[in-house]
């Protein structure tokens, strides 16, 4: 059986009956945990073995574990520093900055590798301007250059721990203040504005190698009318065509404000599809991944089944054994060091 192109969320630590069933539906391509399916390591790696054992190929397992104030899973994890720690960082100590980048991204893919998670929906590429506070501290740095330094420095880390990367939020979520978690953010930049400037760290990622993009719930209204996740322009134009991306396109959560523009919960997740996302993300509403997953029962697309499979975790590392790998020491003292102070010259 081919995966799918839903991915969806659990109620809490365990599956339940009916989650078995509908993970097992041809629609449903994988999960997405977040701080109610967790309670300490041992459980976690319980829940995403009885997950990967529901199908073959197994199912995609995706947290949102950025760091700083996004971070799932925290008990039994190493703390993780906001990406704009590194930003701060790499003002006075740039080489250090890179390098604890990397360490960090290697520390946080090899904690939820060992634990069965595939992947991370990580790194944030945008710009923080100060205007939207949902991103802030979440983005690495306001200059472009730095962002991509940083950035793949970060993607790197990740990689040599045995998981791809997703880069967010294309073609980027910095220009803008309101929130899309509730409602429809509008940015009024032309587009030759936002391919110099933002469109940037995704540009550079792409051509080494990101494997995966989210598009931004946000409408860039001199541009096209549809917002980047529900526009063929963005996805298939300037992303697929422009830019050379090969790899997976995640929709951001249809059930936030923002996709209200898509309609309803079927047509949303249509129209997405149609736009040129391969994957989509369905969260905190039951009812609606349902709808969806019967909507997309006789979805098949080949093409996503083989670009989904790169998202696949590579390796597992001994959990217990862990913390023997100087790579997980550098990186814990990374992290440590950039939580406590952020800007001071760090011991790698």
């Amino acid at each position: 059986m081919s995966l799918g192109p839903v991915i969806l969320d659990l109620e809490g630590p365990a599956l339940t009956a009916e989650e078995r069933d509908l993970l097992r539906q041809p629609a449903v391509g994988g999960v997405i945990l977040f701080s109610r399916n967790f309670q300490d390591p041992d459980q976690l790696a319980a829940l995403t073995a009885e997950i990967h054992a529901l199908r073959d190929p197994h199912l995609l397992i995706g947290v949102d574990q950025e760091g700083g104030r996004v971070q799932r899973f925290r008990s039994g994890f190493t703390p993780l520093p906001p990406a704009a720690r590194f930003g701060a960082l790499a003002q006075h100590h740039p080489h250090q900055a890179r390098q604890a980048a990397e360490a960090v991204g290697w520390l946080m893919a090899a904690e939820l590798r060992a634990v069965g998670v595939d992947f991370s929906f990580a790194p944030v590429l945008d710009l923080d301007r100060g205007l939207n506070t949902v991103i802030g501290d979440r983005a690495f740095a306001t200059n472009v250059n730095l962002v991509t330094e940083l950035a793949g420095a970060w993607c790197e880390g990740v990689r040599a721990a045995g998981m791809a990367a997703v880069g967010k939020h294309f073609p980027g979520h910095g220009g803008v203040a309101a929130d899309s978690h509730a409602e429809l953010p509008v940015d009024e930049r032309p587009y030759e504005t936002i391919a110099g400037d933002d469109l940037v760290p995704f540009t550079r990622l792409i051509r080494h190698g990101l494997e995966a993009v989210m598009p931004a719930h946000v409408l860039y209204s001199h541009v096209d009318p549809r917002p980047a996740g529900f526009s063929p322009f963005w996805l298939q134009e300037v992303l697929r065509h422009r830019l050379g991306f090969q790899g997976v396109i995640f929709s951001d959560d249809l059930n936030m404000g923002a996709a209200a523009a898509g309609g309803g919960y079927a047509e949303r997740a249509r129209a997405a599809l149609a736009a040129g996302c391969d994957v989509l993300l369905i969260c905190q509403n039951r009812p609606a991944a349902l709808e969806i997953v019967a909507a997309l029962r006789h979805h098949d697309d080949p093409t996503t089944h083989l670009r989904c499979l790169r998202m696949h975790g590579r390796g597992r590392v001994d959990r217990a054994h862990l913390p023997l790998d100087p790579r997980w020491q550098r990186g814990v003292r990374a992290a440590a060091a950039l939580l406590e102070a952020p800007s001071l010259d760090l011991d790698l």
